[in-house]
């Protein structure tokens, strides 16, 4: 049984930081590629980054040179350090584990999914 457990999101300023972290359990966690994604309400679900099993990394245009993802695959987890907030960034945020070696930017490329991580950010 996969389970994938978010953490770290919270309530922060315009401008200001916050690091998500996912842990995973339940299968080889360096065997698959990670992503993060989040969703605003009334919003689709959007990909914001995404890291293969070897660590390339891949961003939405709207997050980069803001947000980075990384892994530790002796921890099972993956981070997202998100610097430079803005008021669009606050929607609840997801980690899903890729059905493959494979990294997707939609979400029908990944099969297992974390129960979300609100960030709020204020003005």
């Amino acid at each position: 049984q996969v389970q994938l457990v978010e953490s770290g999101g919270g309530l922060v300023q315009g401008g200001g930081s916050l690091r998500l972290s996912c842990v995973a359990s339940g299968r080889t966690f360096s065997s698959y590629a990670m992503g993060w994604f989040r969703q605003a309400p009334g919003k689709e679900r959007e990909f914001v980054a995404g890291i293969t099993r070897s660590s390339s990394t891949y961003y939405a245009d709207s997050v980069k040179g803001r947000f980075t993802i990384s892994r530790d695959n002796a921890k099972n987890t993956v981070y997202l350090q998100m610097n430079s907030l803005k008021a669009e960034d606050a929607a609840v945020y997801y980690c899903a584990q890729s059905s493959t070696f494979l990294m997707s930017t939609r979400p029908p490329g990944y099969d297992y999914w974390g129960q979300g991580t609100q960030v709020t950010v204020s003005s």
